[in-house]
């Protein structure tokens, strides 16, 4: 009896498994995996071809209570990204209060972020990115608005996020005016682009947002 009691229970261990894994883990998979942008690099090895795709480069700014903030600081997030300045009265209002409301709908997620540069930091100061900040309901932990020396700033949103494509080296006559947010994955590749002045793209921001927290979740079991 012991023999065929012990065949029928590993019978049923597998069957739940089985359901497991081809219909409750298989569900979890994302309806679709959002591109990767940028420059892709090529290495065949033991006849394998591996890819290495454009990631952002480190970086160093200070957030709008002041402090230092890295990329170690994004590390386990996916994270929205723009550029703007305050005085700003033309598309910069419009997008951060839809990068508000974008913000809003992951409240409280610790696996999503928000990043906000200055491309005025003469003017967009520390006191003046705390103003900001709470005008538009953000919570530093979540959603940082930073300043920094401008070659740095400039030279993140040309080749890191790749969101401008003029020539400049960050010299006082260069200016970067730019409505498209970037959305960045936990491994610091650009997954989309979005115009921050138009609703409807930002909606889908919200969706994508949330594929690529599947996808990470997915892959990462």
């Amino acid at each position: 009896m012991k023999p065929k009691f012990l065949n029928v229970a590993l019978l049923v261990i597998a069957t739940g498994v089985f359901i497991y894994a081809f219909f409750i883990f298989d569900n979890q998979k994302p309806l679709r995996y959002l591109p990767i942008f940028g420059n892709k690099t090529y290495e065949s090895k033991n006849g394998k071809t591996d890819t290495t795709y454009h990631t952002i480069q480190n970086f160093s700014f200070i957030n709008q209570d002041g402090k230092t903030i890295t990329e170690k600081d994004f590390e386990g997030s996916v994270y929205v990204t723009d550029f703007f300045f305050t005085t700003c009265h033309s598309i910069c209002p419009i997008m951060s209060t839809q990068m508000e409301r974008v913000a809003a709908n992951f409240k409280g997620n610790s696996e999503v972020k928000f990043l906000s540069h200055t491309v005025d930091p003469e003017i967009d100061t520390v006191e003046q990115l705390k103003s900001y900040a709470l005008k538009h309901n953000a919570n530093v932990k979540q959603w940082m608005f930073v300043t920094g020396e401008k070659q740095s700033l400039y030279e993140i949103a040309r080749t890191g996020y790749l969101l401008d494509a003029s020539e400049g080296n960050g010299g006082p006559d260069d200016f970067i005016h730019t409505q498209n947010f970037a959305l960045i994955d936990k491994n610091k590749r650009i997954r989309g682009y979005y115009d921050g002045t138009d609703s409807t793209q930002m909606n889908q921001l919200i969706k994508d947002i949330d594929l690529l927290l599947a996808e990470h979740h997915y892959k990462g079991r």
